[in-house]
C-alpha cells in the first residue's frame, strides 16, 4: 500500500512527458504566449495604460506557466515502449567499412 503511494508519488514528480507532449507544449507555448501579448499590447494601445499592458502580460505569461510546466497526464498520453534490457544480443560476424568486429 505504502509502496504504491510511493510510485505515485515519484511518478508525479518525476515530470516524464512524451515526445508528442513535448510537440504539444511547444505548441502551447508559442500559441498562448503569442495571444497574451497580443491581447497585452492591444489593450494597453487602446486604453492607453501601459501599466495595465503589462500586468495582462505578466499574468498571461504566469497562467501559461501553470499550463505547460507541471507534468499533466494529458502530457503523457504515448509513453515510449523501450526494448527489454539484454532483449537483444548483436549480431555474431559485424562488418564496418570491411572490417570484422565480432
Amino acid at each position: 500500500m505504502a509502496e504504491q503511494l510511493l510510485d505515485q508519488a515519484r511518478d508525479l514528480f518525476e515530470g516524464q512527458i512524451d515526445f508528442e507532449g513535448q510537440k504539444l507544449v511547444e505548441v502551447l507555448v508559442n500559441a498562448a504566449l503569442t495571444l497574451v501579448g497580443a491581447i497585452a499590447f492591444f489593450v494597453g494601445y487602446f486604453l492607453q495604460d501601459i501599466k495595465l499592458a503589462v500586468y495582462i502580460g505578466l499574468i498571461g505569461t504566469a497562467a501559461v506557466f501553470v499550463l505547460v510546466v507541471p507534468p499533466w497526464p494529458f502530457y503523457n498520453r504515448n509513453p515510449v515502449k523501450w526494448l527489454p534490457v539484454g532483449g537483444i544480443t548483436p549480431p555474431a560476424n559485424l562488418v564496418v567499412d570491411d572490417k570484422m568486429f565480432r
